[in-house]
């Protein structure tokens, strides 16, 4: 079965957004089209205790941008953003959610920042994707959302390691970093309007 993954289109995201993607909005009106052509959605949010160890604002003295080491990794340091239960961490309002079938939080950890929807960034917690989609008998997974450096990137590496076919739909994600772009595919999925199919041994690496 496949299955459509919305990765954390939330307002904080959002142009205007406490850490906002440029024209993640624009991410939005396909979004919405897609999800009219699965039967299976899911989607993932950011999902931060205020007291989020990401945070710059929690580290006095450091700066947004700044590299501290939290939960035994390298951590950038990021606005305060997504905070559980604010209109930040929301969906954006145009956002047709009446089809995703199940969120899943990630991020909830203070001590570790999580940029997959699959695991917190040590692969020490599960968020329950995987095995959610496992349950239901998913081997195809097509990726959309933000953001392409960060969020979308892991997603893809860890459904990789899972096991599961994966296509990223280009057109609806947005990096954070300006020049951010989709690595180039290794195999094309023929007569179909998605981007290709990214496998275990594709350019998608761990970094």
């Amino acid at each position: 079965m496949r299955a459509l993954n919305i990765t954390d289109l939330q307002n904080d995201f959002m142009p205007g957004g406490a850490l906002a993607v440029p024209e993640g909005d624009r991410v939005i009106a396909p979004a919405n089209r897609l999800i009219q052509h699965f039967e299976f959605v899911v989607a993932t949010q950011d999902w931060h205790p205020h007291d989020h160890g990401s945070f710059a604002a929690n580290h006095p003295g450091c700066e947004v941008g700044s590299v501290i080491e939290l939960g035994g990794l390298p951590q950038i340091l990021w606005p305060v953003h997504c905070v559980q239960d604010t209109f930040g961490a929301d969906f954006h309002p145009n956002l047709e959610t009446a089809r995703i079938r199940r969120i899943f939080h990630k991020g909830v950890d203070p001590h570790i920042d999580s940029y997959s929807g699959f695991y917190d960034n040590g692969h020490r917690r599960s968020t329950g994707l995987g095995e959610y989609l496992r349950d239901h008998d998913v081997d195809e997974l097509f990726i959309l959302g933000l953001a392409t450096d960060y969020c979308v990137k892991y997603s893809v590496l860890d459904a990789l390691h899972m096991g599961f076919r994966v296509a990223v739909i280009e057109d609806a994600c947005r990096g954070i970093e300006r020049q951010a772009r989709m690595a180039s595919a290794y195999s094309a999925r023929p007569a179909a309007p998605y981007s290709p199919l990214y496998g275990p041994s594709g350019p998608w690496r761990r970094t």
